[in-house]
């Protein structure tokens, strides 16, 4: 029944049981019940090492606070790292956009965002862009704070200008695919999943196609690839 006194060991205590009683319980033996039949006093033998050596209350709650400190002090640092947080988001398209920044940040999607709508001369604009990797590469603060919309551009997986020549480019997650007969693929580069964007078509394996109301776009499509 004796514990390691290391800080490590204790570590792995406190993340093992919730309460100091949880723990003082594991320690206790079906023998030891057997002759004090009274698991109170078991648990008190047990803090006076008469039935092995256990960590003491203070040292268990001290550690417990302090791992309950780190994971409050993690929380905040993952919020402060989302653009979306904090934000009052009063379009659809934006709402989400947030539900599925910590997926993409963190590589549990990969999501690919179709925008079609008109840019500040009236031109309509389309394209596909990598959520993904739009966040690695620009700061999404003010897309949420509604100083800026988001738009396809030139570098995306596909950019349509209707006064100029349409263009397409591989990005950190996906290959475009132009040789397909139906029209433009794309293919994830982790797991080499393809996505068929044909509105007739079905999206693909492990890929969810969601359309979303707006008021900033003439449409937006979001197909969602889950890892």
């Amino acid at each position: 029944m004796a514990e390691g006194s290391s800080s490590d060991c204790l570590g792995e205590i406190v993340k093992m049981f919730r309460t100091y009683e949880d723990y003082l319980d594991s320690q206790i033996r079906p023998i030891d019940l057997f002759y004090l039949e009274d698991r109170n006093m078991a648990r008190q033998l047990l803090v006076l090492g008469s039935l092995g050596n256990s960590f003491k209350n203070e040292e268990f709650e001290t550690m417990k606070a302090a791992e309950a400190s780190t994971s409050r002090l993690a929380s905040k640092s993952q919020q402060k790292k989302l653009a979306s947080a904090g934000k009052e988001l009063k379009d659809n398209f934006l709402r989400a956009l947030a539900e599925r920044e910590e997926a993409n940040r963190s590589g549990k999607m990969a999501s690919i965002i179709f925008i079609s709508g008109k840019n500040s001369l009236g031109q309509e604009i389309s394209g596909y862009i990598d959520y993904s990797h739009r966040l690695k590469t620009e700061d999404f603060e003010p897309y949420f704070s509604g100083k800026k919309r988001l738009m396809p551009r030139p570098t995306d997986l596909s950019y349509y200008n209707w006064v100029g020549e349409p263009k397409c480019n591989d990005s950190l997650n996906y290959e475009v695919l132009t040789e397909n007969i139906n029209g433009m693929l794309f293919r994830n580069k982790k797991d080499r999943k393809i996505l068929d964007v044909d509105p007739e078509a079905s999206p693909g394996h492990s890929y969810v196609q969601i359309s979303v109301q707006s008021d900033l776009y003439v449409q937006v499509v979001i197909y969602d690839h889950i890892f």
